[in-house]
């Protein structure tokens, strides 16, 4: 812990609240996060925009309804629900279908009959019409370029959970089956076997890892998708693929452990102390290694790693709500200094990843 900050269940709830109510009233005035994909602008910042940042807040927030009873927590994800769904939903593509995992949660704790044309096609279209690498992977196409024969890190985390959460809750064991083949295509290309870390990404397309890139908030949505993978099918102790994936994580915490800095934060490229450290990732870090020792996956030991994250994380937030120090979005780098070269603003994933990050530590206090 920090001598200068305590944490508390109270400063916690306190620092959720403030980061609810900015990220659900975030918008981008003046366009400046306005992307234009050829003729199809794209807001990359606002909260009534149906993308995967917007995506992973409302996990976030969802979950600290879960976990806290807070109503009005629920009340923001079934308004951000209602208000989207009668807009008509947007292009299907690796991004846009990360809301889905709230809205399967949503659908399981509601039973709204209306969610669940939405579940379905949604995943049936992963199933069948999303694009594929070689080796039938899930092609990481969004609103941008193709991003032909390539895997990203993101992909687990935007799409194939969602696809095993629908396929848990609709009985559908393709969907599952599916889900399973997508993380050990993915650990079978992107993950460094003598670190544990990830790379950003791989191409079959030259078959190479890019810039090899350990890009810390890539690294993160592992940190995140595993203990969630492993929570939503409900792998069993004795499970082949819950143990590979324990495997898999605890690797790359043990990394983690050694790359943290002396602020709590990771660098955006984990293994490089001269690039600057960066919010999000370290947030999603904090979030998948509490939840890991929570559901007894990892090793307690780790703990004092997430305490150290939330205290650095914690000098982060200003007075608005706002977490400092995160990336812009980020596309795939031939080069390290790509990604050294990233931008820092304040972007809605920050209060995202953060709000998941200190839910999950209130399940420290029970």
């Amino acid at each position: 812990m920090s001598k200068d900050i305590q944490i508390s269940k109270d400063l916690i709830n306190e620092k959720i609240n403030l980061l609810i109510e900015n990220l659900t009233t975030i918008q981008d005035t003046k366009g400046e996060f306005l992307l234009d994909f050829d003729g199809l602008k794209v807001d990359d910042k606002s909260w009534h925009v149906w993308n995967w940042p917007q995506g992973v807040g409302l996990y976030g927030i969802y979950k600290n309804y879960k976990i806290t009873g807070n109503v009005r927590a629920l009340e923001i994800v079934e308004n951000w629900f209602t208000q989207r769904l009668a807009e008509g939903t947007p292009p299907k593509n690796v991004n846009t279908m990360a809301p889905l995992l709230t809205l399967a949660y949503l659908y399981e704790d509601t039973k709204n009959a209306q969610y669940v044309p939405y579940l379905e096609q949604w995943a049936e279209w992963v199933m069948r019409e999303m694009p594929r690498t070689n080796e039938n992977g899930l092609q990481h196409a969004t609103y941008g370029p193709e991003n032909k024969n390539q895997l990203w890190d993101d992909t687990l985390m935007m799409t194939v959970l969602p696809l095993a959460k629908i396929g848990k809750l609709l009985n559908r064991e393709k969907y599952i089956e599916e889900a399973k083949l997508q993380f050990l295509i993915h650990i079978k290309y992107l993950m460094d076997k003598k670190t544990g870390l990830w790379y950003h990404g791989w191409t079959f397309e030259g078959n190479h890892n890019y810039a090899k890139a350990f890009w810390a908030r890539g690294n993160c949505w592992l940190t995140i998708a595993i203990p969630e993978i492993i929570e939503i099918l409900e792998l069993p102790e004795n499970d082949f693929f819950r143990i590979y994936l324990i495997q898999t994580l605890e690797a790359q915490i043990k990394a983690l452990a050694e790359l943290q800095a002396q602020s709590g934060l990771w660098h955006t490229l984990l293994d490089d102390g001269t690039s600057y450290v960066e919010s999000s990732a370290t947030a999603g870090f904090a979030y998948g290694i509490l939840k890991a020792i929570h559901k007894g996956y990892v090793d307690k030991k780790y703990a004092a790693i997430a305490n150290r994250a939330v205290v650095g994380l914690l000098k982060q937030i200003d007075e608005k709500g706002e977490v400092q120090n995160v990336s812009v979005g980020t596309g795939m780098g031939d080069t390290l200094d790509f990604y050294k070269n990233i931008g820092k603003t304040a972007m809605p994933y920050g209060q995202s990843l953060t709000v998941l990050c200190f839910t999950e530590l209130l399940i420290s206090y029970c």
